[in-house]
C-alpha cells in the first residue's frame, strides 16, 4: 500500500535522525540511495526519508566545495541528486516549498558543469527540474526563478544535455504563453536562429522533432513584438529553406504533418508573404502549400463526422490557417497565375470546402451543436472562419449547402461575438496587451455575409434571425474601441492635469482600434445592402431607427484623422441611406441631425480638389482620400446620389449646403477645371446634386449664379443645371 512504511525505511530514518554529525548522516545516505530505488519504497516511505534527512542537509551537499582529499569532487552532489531525483517522482515532494526554493541550485549545477565528469550530476539535476516542471506549482517556480530568456541562454550555452533545457523551455512556453517571454525580443530571435540552423541542416528524424518544438515556440511568442522586430533576422529564411526541403521531398504522413503545422504557425506570425521568398519563382512554393493544405483537409474531413475531425483538429486547423491566408492573399491579385494554375487551385479548394460543408452540415444536424464547448467549440469556429474566407472570394460558391447551414452559422457566430464582448466588459481594467479574448467568429464572417444578403434567400435568413439587432450591438461595441477616449481624470486632479497630453497608445491598442474600424466598415456594408434592398422593412424597423440615432449622436465626435476616414465615410453614407428611408421620423429642431449633416457634407466636399502641385486645372482625388480611394470611391458616389434624394424628401436640409459654402465651393473648383477634362461620373454627381438643391430651395439659384454658374455650365456642358438656372 502507498501509505505503508516498510521496516527498512523506518530503521534508516531512525539512523538518520540519530546521526550526531554530517559525516554519520552522509554515510547513512548510501543506504538511502538503495532504499529509494527499491520497489517497496512507497510514497509514504519517501516522505519519511525526506523528513529524516532534512532538506538543509541535502542542500549543503549540493553547494559544498569542501570534500575529503580521497573523495571525488562531485560525489556529494551526486549522492544528493540521486536521492532528490527519486523524491521528485512524487508530486508532493516535487512541489514541496524546499524543493521549489532549491531550483536556483539545480540551475547553477547545469550551468557551471565544465567537464565530462559532471555529466551524471547534470543529468540528475535536469531530472529534478523536469519532474518539477510536470506540476503547476513547479512550473510557476521555474518561471519565477528563471524566465524563458534564462532558459534560452542555458540552451544556447551548448553545454551538457542542452536538449533537456530546451524541453523545459518548451513546457513553460506552452503553459504560460506569450506572457512568459520578455518584452526584449533578442532572446527569442537568438533561440530561433540556433534552432532554425539545426532544423535546416539536420537530415535525421530529429528534423521532425524540431518541427514540433519550433511550432510550440512560435505559437507561444509575443506575436506583435516578434513580427515587428523580425526584419533583418535570418531565421525566417532558414526555416523557409528547411520546410521547402521537407515538402518538396517524398515524405510520409508522420513527416508531412509536423511540417504543415510548423508552416501554419510561421504564416500566422509572419504572413503569407513568407512563402514567396523564392525570387525566381515566388508562387511555386505558395501553390504547392495551398494544394497540400487543400488535399489534407479533404482527406481528413471527407465523409467524416465532426467528432472524428476533432480528434485530428491540430493538423486540420493548421491547414485551415494556410487556406485562409492564401485565399485572402489571392484576392489582392499580387501574383499572376496562369489559367491552368487557377483551375488546379480552384478544383483543390472546392474539394476541401465541400468536405468542410459536409462536416458542418452533420454538426448542425446533431444535438451536440447546441452545447459546443472547449475544443469542440474551437474547432467548430475554425470551420466557420475558413469557410468565411472562401465565401468572401467565391461569392456564388455552393449556395444550396451554404443556405442550409446559414441559420446555424449565424447562431454560433453571434454567440461568439457576445462572449467576446462580455470578456472585454469584464476586463476593462486589464492592460489591453495582456487580454486573451475568446475568438469572435462573427467578425470574420461579415465579409461573406455581405455577399449573402444581396441574394433574396440569404437576406430572408438574415432577417428571420434578427441579425440587424446583433449588428447594431456589434457596431456599438466596436465603436467603443475604435473611438478611443482618454480615461476620465479624477476631479481632484483635473486642474493639475489640464494640459497633460493624451497617453501614448501601445501597438496592441492601435491594432485593436484598426481592427474595430474594419469591423464597423464590414457591418456597415451589410446594413447598407439591407437598407437598399429591404426599404419597407427598414422604414418600419425600430432597430434601424435606433441605429440612425446612434450615427447622429456619435459620428460628430469621431476624430478627423486619415486612419478614421474609411470608417467615417461608411457611417456617413449608411446614415444617409437610413435618413432617406426614415425621413418621416426626422424632426427639424433635432440638433444631432445638424451636426451629422455637417460632418457628412465635409466628407463629400473634401474628396475632390484641384491638383495644386502638378496641374492646377485638373480635378483630382485629394491627397488624404487617395490612399483609401479604392475603399471609398463607390461610397462617395452613393453618398452624393443619396443626399440628392434626401433633399427632395427633407427640403430644409438644403440650408446646410448653402450655409456651409459647399455650393460656392463646387462652382469655384469647377470654374478652374480645364474644359473637357471633367470625368463624366463626377460631372453627373455634382450636376444631379445641384439640380436637386435648386428644386428644394429657391435661394440656391441665386447663390450659384453669383458664383459664376453660367461659365461653369458652358465649360462643362452641364445642360440640366443650365436649364434650371437660365431656362432654355
Amino acid at each position: 500500500m502507498a501509505d505503508k512504511v516498510s521496516e527498512p525505511i523506518k530503521q534508516c530514518a531512525a539512523i538518520l535522525k540519530s546521526a550526531k554529525s554530517d559525516t554519520e548522516k552522509f554515510a547513512a545516505l548510501f543506504m538511502v540511495t538503495k532504499l529509494v530505488k527499491s520497489k517497496d519504497c512507497t510514497k509514504a516511505g519517501k516522505r519519511v526519508l525526506f523528513e529524516a534527512i532534512g532538506f538543509d542537509f541535502l542542500k549543503k551537499l549540493l553547494t559544498s566545495n569542501e570534500v575529503p582529499d580521497d573523495c571525488p569532487a562531485l560525489v556529494y552532489k551526486s549522492v544528493a541528486l540521486s536521492i532528490l531525483t527519486c523524491f521528485c517522482q512524487d508530486e508532493e515532494l516535487a512541489t514541496h516549498p524546499d524543493m521549489i526554493s532549491n531550483i536556483p541550485t539545480f540551475l547553477e549545477i547545469v550551468q557551471t558543469a565544465d567537464d565530462s565528469d559532471s555529466l551524471i550530476v547534470v543529468s540528475e539535476a535536469y531530472s529534478c527540474l523536469q519532474s518539477i516542471a510536470m506540476y503547476e506549482v513547479g512550473r510557476k517556480g521555474l518561471l519565477n526563478v528563471a524566465g524563458l530568456t534564462k532558459w534560452s541562454e542555458i540552451y544556447l550555452q551548448q553545454s551538457f544535455q542542452t536538449d533537456e533545457a530546451l524541453n523545459i523551455l518548451v513546457t513553460l512556453a506552452n503553459h504560460f504563453g506569450a506572457s512568459a517571454w520578455d518584452t526584449d525580443p533578442k532572446s527569442f530571435h537568438d533561440l530561433m536562429q540556433r534552432l532554425s540552423l539545426d532544423f535546416q541542416s539536420d537530415t535525421s528524424e530529429r528534423k521532425f522533432e524540431l518541427c514540433d518544438i519550433l511550432t510550440s515556440l512560435i505559437f507561444s511568442c509575443r506575436h506583435d513584438l516578434i513580427r515587428r522586430s523580425s526584419e533583418g533576422e535570418m531565421w525566417p529564411e532558414t526555416l523557409y529553406k528547411g520546410i521547402c526541403d521537407i515538402l518538396k521531398s517524398r515524405i510520409t504522413k508522420n513527416q508531412r504533418d509536423p511540417a504543415l503545422k510548423l508552416t501554419a504557425q510561421i504564416i500566422e506570425l509572419l504572413g503569407i508573404e513568407w512563402t514567396l521568398m523564392d525570387t525566381e519563382d515566388p508562387k511555386k512554393f505558395f501553390l504547392l502549400l495551398l494544394q497540400l493544405a487543400a488535399i489534407e483537409v479533404r482527406m481528413q474531413m471527407d465523409s467524416k463526422s465532426f467528432m472524428q475531425c476533432v480528434n485530428n483538429a491540430d493538423l486540420i486547423t493548421s491547414c485551415f490557417l494556410i487556406l485562409e491566408q492564401s485565399l485572402t492573399f489571392m484576392a489582392t491579385d499580387q501574383l499572376d497565375f496562369e489559367q491552368k494554375e487557377k483551375q488546379q487551385t480552384y478544383t483543390a479548394l472546392k474539394g476541401a470546402f465541400n468536405a468542410i460543408l459536409g462536416v458542418l452540415t452533420k454538426l448542425f444536424n446533431d444535438k451536440i451543436c447546441d452545447n459546443l464547448d472547449g475544443k469542440n467549440k474551437i474547432f467548430g469556429c475554425a470551420m466557420i472562419r475558413v469557410l468565411s474566407a472562401w465565401l468572401a472570394q467565391e461569392t456564388s460558391a455552393m449556395r444550396t449547402q451554404v443556405y442550409k447551414i446559414l441559420p446555424h452559422v449565424l447562431k454560433l457566430s453571434n454567440k461568439t461575438f457576445y462572449d467576446n464582448r462580455q470578456y472585454h466588459l469584464d476586463n476593462k481594467s486589464v492592460n489591453p496587451d495582456e487580454l486573451d479574448a475568446p475568438i469572435d467568429v462573427l467578425r470574420v464572417f461579415l465579409p461573406a455575409l455581405c455577399h449573402l444578403v444581396v441574394e433574396d434567400e440569404g437576406r430572408k435568413i438574415f432577417l428571420k434571425a434578427k441579425e440587424e439587432d446583433v449588428l447594431f450591438d456589434f457596431i456599438s461595441f466596436h465603436w467603443t474601441i475604435a473611438h478611443y477616449k482618454r480615461p476620465p481624470i479624477p476631479r481632484a486632479e483635473r486642474l493639475k492635469r489640464m494640459n497633460e497630453p493624451d497617453p501614448e497608445l501601445s501597438p496592441q491598442q492601435l491594432e485593436a482600434m484598426k481592427d474595430s474600424r474594419t469591423a464597423i466598415v464590414s457591418a456597415c456594408n451589410i446594413l447598407m445592402n439591407v437598407t437598399v434592398l429591404e426599404a419597407k422593412f427598414v422604414e418600419d424597423s425600430e432597430t434601424f431607427n435606433n441605429l440612425l440615432k446612434f450615427i447622429f449622436n456619435n459620428l460628430p465626435e469621431f476624430k478627423d484623422t486619415p486612419e478614421n476616414l474609411v470608417t467615417l465615410g461608411h457611417l456617413s453614407v449608411l446614415g444617409l441611406l437610413l435618413l432617406k428611408q426614415q425621413s418621416k421620423k426626422v424632426k427639424k429642431n433635432d440638433f444631432s441631425i445638424c451636426r451629422y449633416i455637417q460632418i457628412t457634407i465635409r466628407f463629400l466636399w473634401d474628396a475632390y480638389t484641384l491638383d495644386e502641385s502638378n496641374d492646377p486645372e485638373a480635378l483630382v482625388v485629394s491627397i488624404t482620400y487617395k490612399e483609401y480611394w479604392n475603399e471609398i470611391a463607390e461610397l462617395w458616389f452613393l453618398g452624393m446620389q443619396t443626399l440628392s434624394g434626401i433633399i427632395q424628401q427633407i427640403p430644409w436640409i438644403s440650408e446646410f449646403a448653402i450655409e456651409s459654402g459647399w455650393c460656392e465651393g463646387i462652382m469655384d473648383t469647377l470654374k478652374k477645371v480645364r474644359i473637357g477634362t471633367l470625368q463624366p461620373n463626377v460631372k453627373s454627381a455634382y450636376e444631379d446634386f445641384l439640380t436637386q438643391l435648386i428644386d428644394a430651395n429657391p435661394d440656391v439659384a441665386g447663390v450659384l449664379k453669383k458664383a459664376d454658374a453660367l461659365r461653369v455650365c458652358r465649360n462643362h456642358r452641364l445642360m440640366d443645371l443650365g436649364k434650371k438656372l437660365f431656362g432654355d
